[in-house]
């Protein structure tokens, strides 16, 4: 309703392409939808396999394209059931290896599909029916095609004719003479087949479509519906993508194929004619730019008012979120695929609005939404690869409750104290959970990324997998949460001195001294703690192979022991032993170098460990013992 407040009407659609369309918001279809390079390539025709991973959109550019598909013949979309998925792995004529057998029964769909698109197309656009167009109608009555719209039934139909005997007279006599001369099985199958596949080209060429309009568009999306890890699954894939390209011959301009493919399917694939398809292959990538596009985009259709980015990022949605820019912050801990921005953003909006009772969203309802967020992707993303790798969920716990920066020795640590509890819950996969196996797959579904020069690389794009020599590992920001590894790495926080905890006998200091006041020696410990906090300071900036959240988060806490330090004015007696001071922070220091050397990150962190020594044993001379001493020593 027009009176209802602006972010009552915000909404950013839904996780699935199909109800997007469907449902009441129709965003794909009210200006919601972004035009991305993969869908310019997809309507030029220029790429034939659209892989990405799940939710990266590949079915909301199948939808726009079956919404609009400006300029085309007719669009066709395929969309396997398990009745379908089980007709395909049942067809095994004898005489064809898996993958030839499993691509005639998809040739097979092709060609009814194309055939039956013939018989409408011909009335409807050339307002004649050529015989060839004839035999079509009559070879789909005679077989049963003509009607129906369940692929499944047509699958079961395409089975039983192939591994028996279609009804092809309408194409000639020469058909039956062929088929009479197969040696076996497959053979007369593949022959069927091809009497069937000259038909529908033979129908093409005499409308001449080609030379007249645009090609029928034939789609063929969410083959996961069908999938699992089995053999049988992988050649059906594999025949899927051999038919597209057969076919794509065999009817030259006539018809064009878009097969979208999940990416963890697709590059599970290994067969022979693998490298012909690396020319058809479109990547689907998303930056934070045009997630952030994306989302403006959304906003506006559904809102019905023409916001500007600005609006939506510091008047709807905070300017930033734990200091950083609102976009950055959220985008940041998705990842980069359209779906999770999605569902990220419109948690935030219901957060505020709908718990809360706001009219804007705040940084709270980020961050609020971001801990239901995490949980939720964590779970999200053991789910999407519980077909390929059953086991991801156990290696979780292998990174809870520490920091989010992991070393290749740290890891290997953990790891080997549960390797004998996974190999015995998934011996099938025992080859893959060694050290190198759990990293490589963690790398490549987005779990992990891994550090190259001043950057962490997050699989994706053209980067290499992680190499031999790479030993320094970050946990995806959209995890962390969940995971409670919220900082860089797994730091003694340090705990601040408070006014009063130490009283000797009435003594505020704690020991006795000749012919120096509490107030100058005060002065040079705390000015000798104060340089020994600058040095470590200083070493940890120098140490530029260590991570900068690492970095950053080793100087807050030296910030608090300064911080610590700094609550004393020159001169003024302290509100604390300074003693003990010297000795608390000596140990802490100690205690901080020891973490930093167990973590087994870079040389930089074992630099700035050594100086943390360093500077504790000088802070324990100066204050004249070992921790927990009240001895006055040290030569001030």
């Amino acid at each position: 309703m027009a009176d209802e407040p602006l972010l009552a009407r915000l909404h950013f659609g839904r996780e699935d392409a199909e109800r997007d369309v469907n449902d009441g918001h129709g965003l794909l279809l009210r200006g919601g939808f972004l035009p991305t390079a993969a869908y310019s390539a997809a309507v030029a025709g220029r790429k034939m396999l659209i892989i990405g991973r799940k939710g990266s959109g590949k079915s909301a550019i199948c939808m726009q394209l079956m919404a609009d598909g400006a300029g085309l013949a007719g669009k066709l979309l395929v969309t396997p059931d398990e009745t379908a998925g089980e007709a395909i792995r049942r067809f095994e004529p004898q005489g064809l290896p898996g993958d030839s057998a499993k691509a005639l029964i998809w040739r097979y769909v092709f060609a009814v599909h194309a055939a039956r698109h013939l018989v409408a197309h011909a009335k409807d656009a050339h307002r004649r029916r050529p015989g060839s167009v004839k035999a079509l109608v009559r070879f789909l009555k005679q077989n049963g095609e003509l009607d129906g719209d369940r692929l499944g039934d047509r699958m079961a139909q395409g089975v039983k004719g192939l591994q028996t005997s279609l009804t092809l007279d309408m194409f000639g006599i020469k058909a039956g003479l062929d088929l009479a001369q197969a040696p076996s099985e497959g053979a007369r199958a593949q022959r069927q087949l091809e009497v069937v596949e000259r038909g529908v080209a033979r129908a093409f060429a005499d409308l001449g479509c080609d030379a007249v309009h645009e090609p029928l568009l034939l789609m063929v999306d969410q083959l996961e519906l069908v999938w699992s890890a089995e053999p049988d699954s992988h050649s059906m894939v594999i025949g899927l993508l051999l038919a597209a390209k057969h076919a794509a011959s065999r009817y030259g301009r006539s018809v064009r194929f878009l097969l979208f493919l999940r990416a963890d399917i697709y590059d599970s694939l290994s067969f022979g004619e693998g490298d012909k398809f690396h020319g058809d292959e479109l990547r689907i990538a998303w930056t934070q730019e045009a997630l952030r596009d994306l989302t403006l985009a959304r906003a506006r259709a559904s809102t019905g008012v023409e916001l500007t980015d600005g609006q939506l990022w510091r008047e709807i949605f905070p300017a930033a979120v734990e200091n950083e820019d609102a976009p950055a912050h959220v985008f940041g801990r998705c990842l980069p695929r359209p779906r999770d921005a999605i569902q990220f953003l419109n948690l935030c909006q219901e957060t505020a609005w709908l718990t809360h009772g706001r009219d804007r969203i705040t940084e709270a309802d980020v961050r609020q939404a971001g801990l239901q967020f995490s949980a939720w992707k964590l779970k999200d993303l053991s789910l999407e690869y519980l077909v390929a790798h059953p086991f991801l969920k156990n290696l979780f716990p292998l990174f809870q409750n520490a920091g989010y920066v992991v070393s290749r020795t740290a890891l290997r640590s953990r790891f080997e104290a549960a390797e004998e509890s996974l190999h015995r819950l998934f011996p099938a996969y025992a080859d893959a959970l060694t050290l190198s196996g759990i990293i490589d797959v963690l790398y490549d579904v987005g779990f992990l990324g891994v550090r190259r020069g001043n950057d962490v690389v997050f699989a994706g794009g053209d980067d290499l997998p992680v190499q031999p020599h790479e030993t320094e590992f970050h946990i995806h920001p959209c995890f962390r949460a969940a995971l409670g590894t919220t900082s860089a790495i797994d730091l003694r926080r340090y705990e601040p001195v408070v006014a009063g905890d130490r009283l000797v006998q009435g003594n505020v200091f704690g020991y006795q001294s000749v012919g120096v006041s509490y107030t100058n020696r005060d002065d040079q410990l705390l000015r000798e703690l104060s340089r020994a906090c600058h040095s470590v300071l200083a070493q940890t900036g120098r140490a530029v192979t260590l991570a900068q959240d690492a970095r950053d988060e080793i100087a807050g806490e030296i910030g608090r022991v300064l911080d610590d330090v700094h609550v004393n004015p020159a001169g003024a007696a302290p509100p604390f032993d300074a003693n003990d001071q010297l000795l608390t922070t000596a140990h802490y220091f100690t205690s901080l170098a020891a973490q930093l050397t167990a973590s087994g990150l870079t040389e930089g962190a074992q630099e700035v460990a050594h100086r943390l020594e360093e500077e504790a044993r000088r802070l324990r001379r100066l204050a004249g013992g070992s921790y927990g001493s009240g001895s006055n020593s040290g030569g001030i």
